[in-house]
């Protein structure tokens, strides 16, 4: 029996397989999550419905499942109408989500279409697909190395 969270067999095969600098992308409702899969990466879709599942209870799980050394956020280009706002508030629920389970790794936001070519990378191994319906709820998670003792 496995001892983390994680009890997806398909997502726990992908990155079981996964390494270094490997990069899985949660995906909210929106996104267009088929259209920029990298070259060998999969598709999961857990959109049941709009708002089944959330972006942050996927993050929840995998973040016992996973070393996580960089953890990106869609940035908001400058023409959006939400731009200047601030951060999305889903992003501060991402920020207490990694504290609470000791992931001290900052969100560094990537602009729009640059967080698109960067999920499109030959490191992309993994998207699930969300029902969220937060606005900029996408998280890239790029994979770290255990820590001896873990």
């Amino acid at each position: 029996m496995l001892k983390h969270h994680l009890l997806h067999p398909e997502i726990n095969q992908i990155i079981g397989r996964a390494g270094h600098h490997s990069k899985v992308l949660i995906a909210d409702g929106n996104y267009p999550a088929y259209n920029t899969l990298g070259a060998k990466a999969e598709l999961v879709s857990l959109n049941l419905a709009p708002g089944l599942v959330t972006v942050r209870q996927v993050l929840e799980v995998l973040v016992t499942a996973m070393p996580i050394e960089a953890v990106n956020v869609m940035g908001i280009p400058d023409d959006d109408p939400y731009a200047g706002q601030g951060d999305p508030p889903v992003w501060a629920e991402f920020r207490e989500t990694l504290d609470a389970a000791h992931v001290h790794t900052p969100l560094k936001p990537i602009l729009k279409f640059d967080f698109y070519d960067a999920v499109a990378s030959r490191d992309h191994v993994l998207t699930i697909q969300t029902g969220d319906q937060a606005l900029w709820a996408n998280v890239l998670l790029t994979m770290g190395v255990r820590q001896p003792g873990e």
